[in-house]
């Protein structure tokens, strides 16, 4: 069998991290209360004292994965001790600026405090800033080396790292000279990505919404009519009144078009049932269901059946369709396409459901654009 690089193991672990946290806020574990509290303030200080951070995640790693060295010697001109900093600059750092996390240039012994030749134990010289964090540093190398278990320990930190990068601001790229085709393909891999945590459902709502956003302004047949803001990806339907995903109203205040959205999810008789429940009692003249998913072929001609129905009861057109047919017609409509993308960027980055790998998807994508 393949030995386990350390690069492996990182990536393993952040992995794992990942589909820990999804979407939570929190962190999951099983370590003692006196253990979270001491990482805890790693991960508050994990931006202001890089050094440490990189120093800690070095020392752990390096304990799993070499059980028997005592990670507290760590320079080799130490006795007993092994090369940290080496260690740092060939697999920590480049990991922790792979997957955004806080990072030193080089390694974390490039920090004065951390530097000194004698080992990290309870009389460790250097004057590590601020002062809280001393002792907290010193404390977790003393329980890792006393047996404490390096992968819970760095499964907290990634967690705790995973979830202050979600809450990070990214500068997303708007590319400006996208043929239709090559936008059409690049939200079908956005939307199709394969994230870790909750929220993907919510792009092709977000890119749907663009679309309307550009059309409001262009196409006769909203001349004079409003587009609702987008609501949060939490909001009920029947809280806050609305019969759709996305709502249009008329120039008096009352339903004109709507669009559910689904993703990965077929369209079947009960959602366009369910979907009419909701407008029944409205006036509105379109209601669309679209989907990343084909509607289900064995139900197809009782959805048809089901939608003249509703025309015939109601009044109201239902449409049953694809997302990425109904994407390329809004787009031919539009005079500008670089509008559309606009509109995209700026829905991804202001929804609070999406999270950071999201949104680093579109720029990686773009990145890898021909």
């Amino acid at each position: 069998m393949k030995e386990q690089t350390p690069t492996d193991f990182l990536i393993e672990l952040y992995n794992n991290a990942m589909s820990v946290v999804g979407s939570k806020v929190t962190i999951t574990s099983d370590l003692s209360q006196s253990e979270k509290e001491l990482l805890d303030i790693v991960l508050n200080y994990s931006e202001q004292a890089k050094g440490v951070l990189s120093v800690i995640i070095t020392s752990i790693t390096y304990k799993a994965l070499h059980p028997e060295q005592d990670i507290r010697n760590h320079q080799a001109s130490i006795a007993g001790g092994y090369s940290g900093r080496t260690f740092d600059k060939k697999y920590i750092t480049p990991f922790m600026k792979e997957y955004k996390f806080p990072s030193m240039a080089d390694s974390g012994w490039l920090t004065r405090a951390l530097e000194h030749k004698v080992p990290y134990d309870k009389n460790y010289s250097g004057a590590i800033k601020p002062k809280k964090l001393k002792p907290v540093f010193l404390d977790i190398l003393d329980k890792i080396e006393n047996g404490a278990d390096c992968t819970s320990y760095l499964s907290y930190l990634f967690q705790g790292l995973i979830i202050k990068r979600n809450k990070q601001r990214i500068d997303l790229a708007k590319p400006t000279t996208l043929a239709i085709n090559s936008i059409l393909h690049l939200l079908d891999q956005h939307f199709n990505g394969s994230y870790k945590a909750e929220g993907a459902s919510r792009l092709p709502v977000l890119a749907i919404y663009a679309a309307y956003q550009c059309l409001i302004n262009e196409a006769k047949r909203f001349e004079g009519k409003e587009l609702l803001p987008i609501e949060s990806h939490t909001s009920s339907d029947k809280s806050s009144g609305r019969i759709g995903d996305i709502d249009i109203l008329d120039e008096r205040q009352r339903a004109f078009e709507a669009v559910e959205v689904k993703h990965g999810i077929s369209i079947t008789l009960q959602l366009v049932q369910d979907a009419y429940k909701k407008f029944q009692t409205t006036p509105v003249d379109r209601y669309y269901i679209l989907s990343t998913a084909y509607p289900d072929k064995d139900e197809y001609s009782k959805i048809e059946a089901e939608i003249q129905r509703i025309k015939n009861v109601h009044g109201c057109q239902l449409i049953v369709n694809g997302i990425m047919p109904t994407l390329k017609y809004y787009l031919r409509l539009l005079t500008n396409t670089f509008e559309f993308i606009d509109n995209y960027v700026n829905l991804i980055e202001a929804d609070q459901a999406l999270k950071f790998e999201h949104k680093e998807g579109w720029n990686k994508l773009i990145s890898e654009m021909k």
